[in-house]
């Protein structure tokens, strides 16, 4: 081959990179999202006495929480793409929902309770918790996984198991607006329970599907 050739070989080689792993992951989320939300809108709704709920610091916090979730851990996916990394000095940042679970938790024992602290955790909905976060989370999952089988992760089923992480926090950010359970126990037991479920999904999925 000659050099001019040689030239022209690698000008269209150029020509044919691969998108970002970070702007396919957000492009495969984005059209999974609405069929998360519809899922959401035909199954369960926003609670009927949202307006009101508004008004508390813990129904926002459950929002707060799920975000700081989903946001650090997609972070994490994207770094877990390439190959040969770690997550040395990435997983602090799943502290910030544990902290801000901790700073809801403190904050709610300091209010006058009108229900015991057991009725408080167990809630009215840990039942259509444990199982609206795996459903709502599963199309973002499968999302997620498209998205970062782009990148070249030499730990498939620890990304996969981020992947889940970052599906869980969205889908429980969205199943925030139904649920009526607003306690940080509840929160810290219910939401973390499913969402570990949805990790371990991940974590298996991502095992076979994120092999490079």
């Amino acid at each position: 081959m000659d050099t001019e050739r040689l030239i022209q070989t690698l000008a269209a080689d150029n020509g044919h990179r691969q998108w970002p792993v970070a702007l396919v992951l957000a492009l495969a989320l984005l059209a999974a999202a609405p069929l998360s939300f519809a899922m959401f809108v035909m199954e369960l709704g926003v609670r009927p006495d949202v307006m009101t709920a508004m008004r508390s610091p813990l129904f926002d916090l459950k929002f707060l929480v799920a975000l700081a979730l989903a946001v650090p851990a997609t972070a994490i996916a994207v770094h877990l793409s390439r190959p040969e990394v770690s997550t040395q000095g990435w997983v602090w940042l799943l502290l910030i929902p544990v902290g801000l679970l901790g700073i809801g938790i403190g904050g709610e024992m300091m209010m006058p309770q009108r229900l015991p602290m057991m009725t408080r955790l167990v809630g009215a909905n840990s039942r259509v918790c444990m199982t609206a976060i795996p459903l709502l989370a599963l199309p973002l999952l499968a999302a997620a996984l498209i998205g970062l089988r782009h990148g070249a992760p030499t730990r498939p089923a620890v990304a996969g198991a981020f992947a889940g992480l970052l599906s869980a926090g969205l889908a429980a950010t969205l199943y925030a607006a139904h649920c009526t359970d607003d306690s940080p126990l509840f929160v810290a037991t219910w939401y973390t329970l499913a969402t570990l479920l949805v990790t371990a999904i991940g974590a298996l999925a991502g095992s076979r599907v994120l092999k490079f």
